[in-house]
């Protein structure tokens, strides 16, 4: 019975790390790839996407069975494999937790005032700086969050021969997340395995990759096509935060609108901010690259270099976000599901933020892109100036609403430049988002997600189809929605 017992245990591992061996295909905006996603929703796996809070509750403890680690660290099988899940395209706001419990002076970082210089955290406990990689996750780290203090993540460490890299307080995922480093080469789906029979560790999960959605490329059209008059647009005082690259606050497209900088990889230093500017100046740039929603306050975290970012960054990103009173977080990049994510989103809408992304770049046969799948995300895809998707665009049940996203005039590190892609598509919708409020400001995130659905302008198939979703932003026509 006993040599049962340990024949058992060593295939459990075995398969475990021929989970974590297999090649996962990286996020690409030049070549576009699959991503791993959930399989069969037939089987424990599965029925995870259409809930996001299946696969532990937090607080929850024991033994991670292996189709728990599959959704994760396994490809989409190629060609003809299992249907993609379909989650609820109602994406019902009411489901969302709780705001996490904790104390109010947990904050991670004060604001910047207006110009001051770009924060860093200032509760991170770091040995091992982050660092930019390709990839989907980081193949010698994992992130878990622990109930206890830093004496108990060291004994955590200790237990099973792993190194802390970082560890802070997280005010989104309401507990401690810890990063730590795998030293002797186990792969990842074998350390999450062997950490999930610790009951002091609540959620475990890779560190995953996300990557930028931008497509390489006449004037901006998206006033006209959303419906919002350009001379009336206005975004003021409202608080936006933006997760992106570093950015060039020195483009007089951005004067005056950036609030606050946050940088959650300081360590890596920044060569790109083509991206950020971008983003947020179709947002709230001023000038004559005027933006969306001028007026507006941008809360700009850097995230992101070399168009790739990971999940322990954009979680430090997220959290710093939440700490600003912002009312939208703009998050145009794409990466596979991550329970940690899932959380930090809730929670972030929970506190009645407006959560706009990207739905992706990878084309129709993409996977799901996260985390725009999220329920309570507004995935946001792009289209062109006739009203035409961009053919790279991802396709799904969870893509939400359309927006103008190809061939627009952006600030950019070097003045301007032609943009296309899903997370300028997202910055639109942003803008838009922001001129509702600007006008009602006791307007809800449930109210402003009902009204953009039951106001956008269908295209394609009638009704709501997984091209454009709910059809083109109508900025007019959800101003003017009643509930």
């Amino acid at each position: 019975m006993a040599a049962r017992t340990v024949f058992g245990f060593a295939g459990f591992l075995l398969a475990a790390a021929t989970i974590a061996a297999t090649p996962v295909f990286a996020q690409s905006t030049n070549q576009p790839q699959p991503k791993p996603d959930c399989l069969d929703r037939t089987n424990a796996a599965g029925a995870d996407c259409a809930n996001d809070e299946d696969g532990g509750t937090p607080g929850a403890t024991g033994a991670v069975f292996l189709p728990a680690l599959i959704v994760d660290l396994f490809p989409n099988p190629a060609g003809g494999g299992t249907p993609l899940p379909t989650p609820d395209p109602r994406r019902d706001p009411a489901s969302a937790l709780p705001s996490p419990a904790g104390p109010a002076d947990a904050l991670l970082v004060p604001a910047a005032a207006p110009g001051g210089p770009v924060i860093s955290p200032t509760d991170l406990v770091a040995t091992v700086p982050q660092r930019a990689i390709v990839g989907d996750y980081v193949p010698d780290e994992v992130l878990v969050t622990v109930d206890g203090d830093a004496g108990v993540v060291q004994q955590i460490a200790a237990s099973f021969g792993l190194e802390v890299r970082s560890q802070r307080q997280s005010r989104l995922l309401g507990t401690t997340l810890a990063r730590f480093g795998i030293l002797d080469g186990r792969p990842v789906g074998v350390v999450l395995a062997q950490l999930a029979a610790d009951g002091r560790t609540r959620r475990r999960e890779p560190n995953h990759v996300y990557s930028l959605q931008q497509a390489a490329a006449i004037v901006n059209y998206a006033f006209d096509r959303i419906e919002l008059d350009e001379k009336q647009a206005s975004g003021e005082n409202v608080r936006i935060a933006v997760i992106d690259t570093g950015i060039d606050d020195t483009n007089p497209a951005l004067s005056g609108v950036i609030a606050g900088q946050f940088d959650a990889m300081p360590d890596v230093p920044i060569e790109k901010r083509d991206h950020g500017t971008s983003i947020d100046g179709l947002i709230a740039g001023v000038g004559a690259l005027k933006g969306m929603a001028p007026g507006a306050k941008i809360y700009h975290a850097r995230a992101f270099e070399g168009g790739k970012s990971t999940m322990d960054v954009i979680l430090s990103a997220l959290d710093w976000a939440a700490e600003q009173d912002v009312r939208i977080i703009n998050m145009s990049f794409v990466g596979p599901k991550n329970d940690l994510l899932g959380i930090a989103c809730r929670n972030a809408r929970a506190l009645g933020i407006v959560l706009v992304a990207a739905a992706g770049n990878n084309g129709p046969k993409a996977p799901y892109g996260y985390p725009a799948a999220f329920d309570g995300v507004i995935a946001v895809t792009a289209t062109d100036a006739k009203d035409g998707l961009m053919p790279q665009a991802n396709r799904g049940a969870y893509v939400f609403i359309s927006a103008p996203g190809v061939e627009m005039v952006a600030p950019s590190g070097a003045g301007s430049e032609v943009v296309t892609g899903t997370s300028f598509a997202a910055a639109i919708v942003s803008g838009a988002v922001a001129n509702l409020i600007h006008i009602a400001p006791d307007r809800s995130a449930d109210e402003i997600e009902k009204a953009l659905a039951a106001t956008a302008r269908d295209l394609g198939p009638k009704g709501r189809d997984n091209d454009f979703g709910y059809g083109l932003l109508d900025t007019k026509a959800a101003e003017a929605a009643k509930e």
